[in-house]
């Protein structure tokens, strides 16, 4: 079995990246923070890790259908497992019961009858962060919107690193009159509204996470396209890439083995600061009304929420800090990585 290794280059690199604390903290704080929204499930829900009833134990309710036939109702529609768990005949065995999630609140569904009053309501011991219009836990609602938000900027990571690559690896490669006219295509399709063209696709495909991702990875690589294109035109004047070609390599593999690893540091510098792009331009859409459908969790829904109840100060301030936060720690982290990768440890000034 072979080993990993990194080359002394990988190794100053992350080196210097572990050196810049701010940035190291970031990453771990993110990271750990997307980590554990992935089990959002298992931390924040109306619906019961495990159930015992009747001698019987049903497990994960969030991820599996029970109806409300299961535990002796008439109905063949999802449990109300918060209503049953209250229930005369569910507390008559007294060996039946509901484990909950230390958050016993869903980000889809309402709280009207455990409100006080009509929502939204300010936080209080049951609701942390208060409830929207809805009657939906605010804290809730964030948390599973920092998984969509964190998801969606990393799925579209895919589209922008693949399509930027190759369109502008090939563009700085063959260069002359291929390279200009494709520029000038490029040109014309980033001068499109991009608004209207999301509301366009919007209605005839409808919203969805899949449809954004279509949308936005139509255009979100031509950024990192004019990098790599300048990165291609400069490395292949290289005597090592001239002394490629005179020893007969053919021209794909020059492309991939012997200029694309040199041209890595755009993309990697590029990554953090995209993020922070796809996120704000979901929190932007969804603040227009033209991101994820509802009840998808969202911060720029909750941010809108904010302008429309202006006394209700939990609906803007929480999820504004969450959106800022996010994005400050993705910056520094870009920030660290952006040293990291400097070929110049200090500069004299002469």
């Amino acid at each position: 079995m072979k080993h990993i290794t990194l080359s002394p280059i990988t190794k100053r690199r992350l080196s210097r990246f572990c050196k810049t604390k701010r940035a190291l903290v970031s990453l771990i704080i993110l990271g750990s923070l997307y980590f554990i929204s992935l089990f959002s499930e298992f931390i924040a829900n109306d619906k019961p890790i495990l159930i015992r009833y009747e001698g019987k134990y049903y497990f994960f309710a969030a991820f599996r259908f029970y109806s409300d036939e299961t535990f002796g109702g008439r109905y063949k529609t999802e449990a109300a497992y918060k209503k049953i768990a209250k229930s005369d005949a569910f507390r008559a065995n007294p060996k039946n019961f509901m484990w909950f999630p230390i958050i016993p609140y869903s980000p889809y569904n309402s709280n009207l009858a455990e409100l006080d009053g009509f929502p939204p309501t300010a936080p209080d011991r049951h609701h942390i962060m208060g409830t929207d219009d809805r009657g939906r836990d605010v804290f809730v609602r964030l948390l599973y919107g920092f998984r969509v938000s964190m998801t969606f900027a990393l799925i579209l990571l895919i589209p922008e690193i693949l399509l930027g690559v190759a369109i502008g690896g090939i563009q700085g490669y063959i260069g002359g009159m291929f390279d200009l006219t494709l520029q000038r295509i490029i040109e014309i399709l980033s001068s499109l509204p991009f608004l209207y063209i999301v509301i366009l696709i919007g209605n005839i495909f409808g919203k969805s996470l899949g449809t954004l991702i279509l949308i936005l990875g139509m255009f979100n690589w031509i950024g990192l396209s004019y990098y790599i294109r300048a990165e291609f035109l400069r490395i292949k004047q290289f005597q090592f890439v001239q002394a490629a070609r005179s020893m007969g390599m053919a021209p794909f593999k020059i492309l991939f083995s012997e200029i694309l690893p040199n041209a890595l540091t755009p993309i990697i510098t590029f990554m953090p600061f995209s993020l922070i792009g796809n996120i704000s331009s979901l929190s932007s859409l969804d603040y227009l009304g033209f991101g994820l459908p509802a009840p998808t969790p969202s911060w720029g829904e909750l941010i809108k929420q904010g302008t429309e109840y202006l006394t209700s100060y939990w609906l803007s301030v929480y999820p504004f800090v969450a959106l800022f936060l996010t994005l400050l720690l993705t910056a520094f982290i870009g920030e660290g990585i952006r040293e990291a990768v400097d070929p110049k440890d200090f500069s004299l000034l002469e």
